[in-house]
């Protein structure tokens, strides 16, 4: 398990000051190793079957969320994997549309470092860049994939109109985000959406409702946009599988009490935006016209 690092004290002391790239200081923060992870590389939240109390769920929800996005892509094609994490997703992505390529697009260049056997694994390409301002032509895939990091960008409608560029006729977009069904209404719901903000270096106009993403997306030109809201399969089981290992003794004694006790804190913000309905999690499907 993994012990509070030098990034770690970094991140804290510099809880109210990310500098220009706030992602990237944040996952340089978690570093390779979240000790909260679900599976060995793996960041997202899950696609569950269960509540959440069955620990052996986990590695598996992690990878059916990935299937499913990817299940969407055009098989056989040129793909881009937009904030890919630590690649642990991009050997799947890869296989699950049998891609002729597969290009992985990072802000984070540790965590592209990090990744870099999954990378070969998928017979990946690695690329550091930012997702609102893509380093490639235009008509250079045939699907775009985005995990859990829209909320994470400088501007969801810069990043639809550059998957939108760089997709050729026909081409898919695929992404999925945590987007807000109101806004705080009350002194304790605004400081638990602050701290969460803070937390994960996120801006406040990210805060965005389904059908302001889903509009956003149809103004960048997409059409056939399919939307889900799944929160109770995600963010549910996500949460109740993650206090149960932050209240595992082992845990505490391996990651480090204060490691464990500030994560205790920040579940507790992020549950209470989820059980008063201000969170959920979204699936989006959408076409590039042919």
């Amino acid at each position: 398990m993994a012990r509070i690092s030098t990034d770690n004290l970094r991140h804290a002391v510099g809880f109210l000051r990310f500098g220009r790239n706030p992602v990237a200081t944040v996952y340089d923060s978690i570093g390779s190793d979240f000790f909260l992870a679900l599976d060995d590389g793996w960041l997202n939240l899950g696609l569950w079957e269960g509540d959440g109390s069955d620990p052996g769920e986990a590695a598996v929800a992690v990878r059916r969320l990935v299937g499913r996005m990817a299940a969407d892509l055009p098989r056989g094609g040129d793909i881009l994997d937009v904030g890919n994490g630590l690649a642990a997703q991009d050997p799947l992505i890869a296989e699950a549309s049998a891609a002729r390529s597969l290009t992985a697009l990072n802000i984070t260049w540790s965590q592209l470092q990090a990744g870099r056997a999954r990378l070969e694994a998928a017979g990946a390409n690695g690329v550091n860049g930012d997702a609102c301002r893509m380093p490639f032509p235009a008509g250079s895939f045939d699907g775009v994939i985005s995990v859990e990091a829209a909320f994470h960008f400088p501007s969801r409608a810069d990043f639809f109109a550059e998957a939108f560029r760089v997709l050729r006729p026909g081409g898919v977009l695929t992404f999925s985000d945590v987007p807000v069904r109101r806004m705080p209404a009350t002194p304790r719901e605004a400081l638990a959406g602050i701290a969460m903000l803070r937390l994960w270096g996120i801006r406040r106009r990210a805060a965005a409702t389904p059908a302001q993403i889903e509009e956003a997306v149809g103004r960048a030109g997409f059409v056939d946009v399919r939307a889900s809201l799944e929160g109770a399969r995600v963010i549910g089981p996500a949460f109740r599988h993650v206090g149960a290992r932050l209240a595992d003794p082992t845990l505490r004694r391996d990651a480090g009490g204060a490691q464990v006790r500030g994560a205790v804190a920040m579940l507790h913000e992020a549950e209470l935006l989820w059980e008063r309905g201000i969170l959920d999690y979204l699936f989006l499907t959408a076409s590039k016209p042919a």
